[in-house]
């Protein structure tokens, strides 16, 4: 359990007190030294850090998590952790150890190469409460009594790697044996206590380990490793050789056209690891205060011949529990599957990033957005996202800007659409998929303030002011002479969001019950959506830009009144047409695409881009090899080269937004606005695509959710699971209940099953928990 109030802390913030090397800054490591002369009942540390820490008591690691204490507006919200350490004590001498990295507190963050953000210190605070078997108590706590010195990890960077030096170890430092009294002493910090927080979301862990699948050389030469698979963590290396040997490790997502390692695209970040020997048996080496993304390694200097139990890769990320799975007939969209829940693991550590290897991993809140959906069936983020939302919160500007970028390392907040909705996005989706209204009521207002600062920023309701990001990376195209790039008018898109955002307040007042304030918000959407009218459409109904992403987001979010939709539609299907089948949308138009067709009776069509295989596609990357979600849709051409490496990941989860459509529509899973969080469910599988099965299932807070449908001898059989305590709504497509089975039965031989009709040929199907065995004849 947390501390409850500020009171409750009687440690010291404690820094070294040696002069540092201000260059390599290598980290630091602290230690005190007690007895405990009766028998322990019980002990719990409590542990933060400006920086990061690792902490051990007699030599033993404290706790599994990984990069503590986590990334917040460290100035505004510092999280500690909580350890039952009663294992690790002994009666008699005991020892805590604790070493300290710069992290993102006081280290290189920010394509500006921005350091030193939060503070230039780095400071522990420690406190561990014992209690004996007679009842009595006692705190260790950090102050002026303990002791410093530098460790064997002579640099480490979050961008730029580590260095470890193992002839600087201080053997045994780490026990109550190690005489210190050659260590410096500390500093007490004046720092306050106001701004700490127990910690709310999983903390990242370890989690897959990876061996080598391929042992090369490149044809430049280059001693390579491949892992089969980009992933964010790092290597576990172990080495033999004489003291002052030198071990490098390069981290890479790609190769090139010719088969060399490349790393342009990780722009400033140096991504290497180097580990120094100090000589004799066999030695084990890996990070402490950084991470890489890579699929990738190069070994440069005295490693030896290359053996692959010798270079173990392990996968970090928060700790989330998976809870959905998706599969198919069609092996390239499985791998799509498999793409987007590897682009989630590695950008959701800590905080949700846009990219994990260049010199960035912020935590964009339009790739967030966009995603957070897709996110909440792969695993559970809700204490993930409700602990990044806090910070988004407090980073607010008073105007109610939001910042690009939280937590906010970018400067003064700037309102960018489809980027600052996350505010408003986000909380919400988090409530539809877990039904928790906690989330509406801590960010209300949030919310609130940013609805406010688009209205203050219009003028007669209409936002066509500021700075926008627009449909990051829509397809566009060089020199482009022919008018083939998918541009969207920025403001175009502002006021759709504008639009979408103020519906979320109405939805967010009417759930928490702020009747004055459903009103207000819909006189308000009203407005909004007569100026998008106004201003965007023309009389016959052709917006502006004749974008998908124009017509996707005008339909999704019903800026169009109900007789210009059918027209938005049809023109929409033609401009898909008119590109081959292909996509042009980016960021903001990518994941409501598949959405609206299937919303507007064009499944087929949705289906048509889901399957298709060509630049700009979602399948593209897949035939290209990825193994995550790129940033661009073409950042590697069909002839192998790259695009500007300048800004092309190939981590990034953004365009895996389409899982959402392949849960919702394809698999047909979906909750209700009456009962969310699948209290009340409604399951509607759309076949189509050629595929001849999909299997998804979902592990609810009420139990095991499952969707299966197959089509075999030309019949459809759907295999059903609701979890108990809720109901659900089946949706088939049937001529008539008379065509349907029920575990061998005529559907209509169940009593207690209600079965209704609802439009376009389906059959309604309202249920209890339970599995149900489906079958609709030819």
């Amino acid at each position: 359990m947390g501390l409850l109030n500020s009171a409750d802390w009687k440690a010291k913030w404690i820094s070294p007190i040696s002069e540092e090397d201000s260059i390599n800054r290598p980290s630091p490591v602290l230690r005190k030294q007690f007895t405990a002369s009766k028998k322990i009942a019980s002990a719990f540390a409590y542990v933060t850090a400006h920086g990061l820490y690792e902490a051990t008591i007699n030599g033993k690691r404290v706790g599994d998590a990984f990069l503590t204490p986590g990334w917040t507006s460290y100035n505004k919200r510092l999280q500690y952790q909580v350890y039952d350490v009663t294992p690790l004590l002994q009666n008699g001498a005991n020892a805590i150890g604790v070493t300290l990295g710069n992290g993102w507190y006081r280290g290189v963050i920010g394509y500006t190469n921005n350091k030193n953000v939060y503070g230039r210190d780095i400071s522990l605070l420690f406190q561990l409460d014992i209690t004996y078997t007679d009842g009595t108590r006692s705190q260790i706590i950090s102050d002026e009594s303990w002791k410093s010195s530098t460790s064997s990890i002579r640099y480490s960077e979050i961008y730029n790697g580590e260095t470890i030096d193992a002839r600087a170890e201080k053997k045994g430092w780490q026990v109550s044996s190690y005489d210190d009294s050659q260590w410096s002493g500390v500093r007490v910090m004046s720092f306050s206590n106001e701004s700490l927080i127990a910690t709310y979301n999983e903390p990242v862990r370890k989690h897959e380990i990876f061996k080598p699948v391929k042992i090369f050389k490149t044809p430049s030469g280059e001693q390579v490793i491949d892992y089969g698979q980009n992933l964010v963590g790092w290597v576990i290396v172990k080495a033999t050789g004489k003291a002052g040997d030198t071990i490098s490790i390069q981290h890479a997502e790609v190769l090139d056209k010719s088969g060399n390692f490349y790393t342009e695209n990780l722009r400033a970040a140096k991504a290497t690891d180097h580990y120094i020997l100090s000589g004799g048996q066999e030695e084990t080496f890996e990070p402490h205060f950084t991470f890489h993304g890579f699929r990738y390694i190069k070994i440069v200097g005295n490693a030896g011949a290359i053996k692959p139990e010798n270079f173990t890769a392990v996968a970090l990320y928060s700790d989330m529990q998976p809870t959905g799975s998706f599969s198919t007939s069609n092996q390239l969209i499985n791998q799509l599957q498999h793409n987007i829940q590897w682009g989630q693991k590695g950008n959701f550590l800590d905080v949700p990033t846009d990219c994990p290897q260049r010199d960035e991993r912020l935590g964009w809140t339009g790739d967030a957005q966009v995603f957070s959906r897709t996110a909440a069936y792969n695993m559970r983020v809700n204490n993930f996202f409700a602990k990044w939302l806090k910070d988004l919160a407090l980073d607010q500007g008073p105007n109610g800007a939001v910042p690009f970028v939280i937590p906010n390392i970018l400067g003064q907040p700037v309102g960018a659409t489809g980027w600052a909705d996350a505010g408003t996005i986000i909380p919400w989706n988090m409530y539809l998929a877990y039904g928790d209204k906690q989330i509406l009521e801590d960010q209300y207002v949030s919310m609130k303030s940013w609805v406010g600062y688009m209205e203050k920023s219009s003028k007669d309701y209409l936002w066509n002011t500021g700075f926008h990001f627009g449909d990051w990376l829509f397809y566009s195209l060089d020199n482009d002479n022919i008018g083939r790039s998918a541009i969207t008018d920025k403001y175009l898109i502002a006021q759709c969001f504008f639009a979408h955002s103020t519906q979320l307040m109405i939805n967010t007042a009417r759930v928490l019950g702020k009747e004055a304030d459903v009103s207000y918000y819909t006189d308000l959407l009203q407005k909004v959506k007569d100026a998008f009218v106004k201003e965007y459409v023309t009389s016959t109904g052709r917006l502006i830009s004749g974008t998908q992403t124009a017509y996707v987001l005008a339909l999704n979010f019903d800026v169009l009144p109900e007789a210009l939709r059918q027209q938005a539609v049809d023109r929409l299907v033609q401009n898909i047409k008119d590109y081959g089948d292909h996509l042009t949308t980016g960021f903001l138009g990518t994941p409501y695409l598949c959405h609206v067709l299937s919303r507007f009776g064009k499944t087929d069509v949705a289906y048509k881009l889901l399957m298709q295989e060509t630049f700009p596609s979602w399948l593209y990357p897949v035939k290209m090899g990825a193994t995550t979600i790129w940033e661009r849709w073409n950042g590697i051409r069909p002839d192998s080269s790259f695009a500007s490496a300048s800004m092309n990941s190939f981590n990034h989860y953004a365009y895996g937004a389409i899982g959402d459509w392949m849960y919702r529509v394809a698999a047909g899973i979906d909750t209700y606005l009456d009962g969310p969080g699948y209290k009340h469910i409604r399951i509607e599988p759309r076949i189509g695509g050629g595929l001849t099965y999909v299997n998804a299932d979902l592990d609810t807070y009420y139990g095991k959710l499952s969707s299966h449908w197959k089509v075999e001898d030309g019949q459809v059989v759907y295999d059903i699971e609701i979890p108990a305590n809720t109901s659900a709504d089946i949706f088939l497509p049937a001529s008539g209940a008379n065509v349907i089975e029920e575990s061998g039965k005529p559907l209509s031989a169940s009593p207690e099953v209600k079965i209704g009709t609802a439009e376009n040929g389906l059959i309604k199907i309202t249920v209890g928990s339970g599995k149900y065995h489906y079958v609709v004849k030819k």
